[in-house]
């Protein structure tokens, strides 16, 4: 006799497969992989994220999600260069977005890595160094490993309100302007210094003076450093380059905008570091080099300007005598050397100089031997 069949039963409704989800749950991810996950989202779609969900808004609050101030973007008021011509109301515009730019930061606790900024700290009438002040105070920013900081300029600011009013005391004005941006400088590198030691690139006007040089050895995690010229009539004393040079343990790249005045035409600086091992001083002026002690050097630029002065032969042989050659200060100083302005040189360089050599020496060398028509 054949075994007797059950009858088939329907599936109750708790027995039956769940159907998956269509879509992603982002919520079960652990908080870590969210905010990695939004971290790759621009500012403006980080802010149209919080508005999905009360959770996505809680992950958008998070500090770390928020590394990077940037105050130099313009964003929607212009995509074009710098030196535009704005009006007044336009800058207004700006500075009212600046303000509700750092507002956003600190209320959502930024934990910041990068700062970049472009502001007349001269200026007291907008009082850009206490916004920034406030703004390194409310926030955290031991992390902060990048700053690029040009405060001699603020970007869009009407041309008006630059301009200085003409009478026979300009020239006082100016001088007191630059004492201002020094001072207000100075208090700013203090605090970056205090809160931000772990700054490794940096890249700002330096005006050169002796406590400005002393807040800047502070920062010995510093491996790339940018120096730009502060103004035309502010001289380098070669104590302060040598003394920046040496303080400095972890520097691997530094590049120099130094503008060398006409009252110290003649002087050689030294330059010193066992770490460095990129330098560039292509945009400087005047800046000639006696003495270098850079073991780890692998590659250096450099670039004759040529100066708009005349003077008789006796005296620009004179001037140039005082300078050794270029070759010979980089074989006794550089000994690791493998590129020079781009070119990669050969192994035998310093045994023996050759024809691409004493090309690109006469590109960067101030002697009379590698030519003389620097100061015609």
């Amino acid at each position: 006799m054949p075994p007797r069949k059950r009858a088939l039963r329907p599936v109750g409704r708790s027995r039956m497969p769940k159907p998956e989800p269509s879509f992603f749950p982002f919520d079960l991810l652990p908080l870590e992989c969210q905010v990695h996950v939004l971290s790759f989202l621009g500012e403006v779609d980080k802010c149209s994220a919080a508005l999905v969900c009360f959770s996505w808004s809680c992950v958008v609050r998070s500090g770390k999600l928020w590394r990077v101030a940037d105050f130099s973007r313009r964003g929607a008021f212009h995509a074009g260069q710098e030196g535009l011509l704005v009006s007044s109301r336009e800058f207004e515009r700006w500075k009212a977005w600046v303000h509700h730019y750092a507002h956003h930061l600190i209320s959502r606790g930024a934990s910041l890595l990068t700062l970049k900024a472009s502001f007349d700290l001269g200026d007291q009438h907008h009082k850009w160094g206490d916004l920034l002040s406030n703004l390194l105070e409310s926030i955290h920013c031991r992390d902060l490993s990048q700053v690029d900081l040009n405060w001699t300029f603020t970007l869009l600011e009407p041309l008006d309100l630059r301009l200085q009013p003409a009478s026979g005391s300009s020239s006082h004005l100016e001088s007191v302007t630059k004492a201002d941006q020094v001072n207000n400088f100075q208090v700013l590198l203090a605090q970056l210094a205090h809160s931000c030691p772990r700054i490794t690139k940096m890249r700002l006007q330096f005006d050169w003076s002796d406590t400005s040089v002393s807040l800047l050895t502070r920062f010995q995690h510093l491996r790339v450093l940018e120096l730009k010229y502060f103004w035309v009539f502010k001289g380098v004393s070669h104590s302060s380059l040598e003394t920046l040079s040496k303080s400095l343990p972890n520097l691997k790249s530094l590049t120099l905008h130094v503008l060398v005045p006409l009252r110290s035409l003649g002087v050689s600086y030294k330059l010193e570091s066992l770490s460095l091992e990129f330098l560039d001083v292509t945009q400087s002026r005047g800046l000639v080099f006696s003495c270098l002690n850079l073991p780890a050097l692998r590659e250096f630029r450099a670039k004759k300007i040529v100066r708009g002065i005349t003077l008789d032969r006796r005296t620009r042989l004179r001037i140039q005598s005082r300078w050794p050659c270029l070759y010979q200060v980089l074989r006794e100083g550089a000994p690791k050397l493998q590129a020079l302005n781009n070119e990669r040189l050969l192994p035998s360089w310093k045994e023996q100089s050759y024809r691409e050599l004493a090309s690109l020496l006469q590109q960067c060398c101030y002697c009379p031997q590698h030519l003389d028509s620097w100061l015609w």
